[in-house]
């Protein structure tokens, strides 16, 4: 019972150093009012960092951060009657990866100090060694999904 159509994914064009999607999919993300020009610096430039800091491939590093962040179930709100359940689900593969970009960039901002590349760099090394509030976040998520596990059967 779906509600209305739902529009067609769009293919991401691989960003130009690194030749991969997932680059230029956080670099959309970080940009602000349209200025992507900054936003590519401030992503190549905590790439760069990543890779001096860890003498292994960014891109390398930037995978495995995503996959430790993003989560593997979430809650998601149903309504049974006059309640409203929230009910755990598995995470889609394209879903997942949004999220753990939305949270990286989001812990990275809440960082304290120095420039936006500095603190992307060291949200990267963090959740690439499972920590960080990023990570956190995650645990967060698959918490709140293992105490309703209750509601399991009211899939949707």
């Amino acid at each position: 019972m779906s509600r209305r159509a739902r529009p067609e994914k769009r293919e991401v064009p691989a960003d130009v150093r690194y030749s991969n999607v997932n680059v230029q999919l956080l670099i959309h993300r970080i940009m602000r009012r349209g200025k992507k020009s900054t936003a590519v610096r401030a992503m190549y430039d905590s790439m760069d960092m990543v890779e001096k800091r860890t003498g292994k491939p960014a891109v390398e590093v930037l995978e495995g951060a995503l996959k430790n962040v993003g989560p593997v179930m979430e809650v998601r709100p149903r309504r049974v009657g006059g309640a409203t359940y929230q009910v755990p689900m598995e995470v889609p593969a394209s879903r997942r990866t949004t999220l753990a970009m939305r949270w990286i960039i989001d812990s990275a901002k809440a960082r304290t100090g120095k420039s936006f590349a500095e603190k992307l760099a060291g949200e990267i090394l963090d959740a690439s060694n499972n920590q960080g509030a990023a990570v956190r976040k995650r645990e967060e998520t698959h918490k709140m999904a293992e105490a309703n596990r209750a509601f399991s059967h009211f899939r949707i």
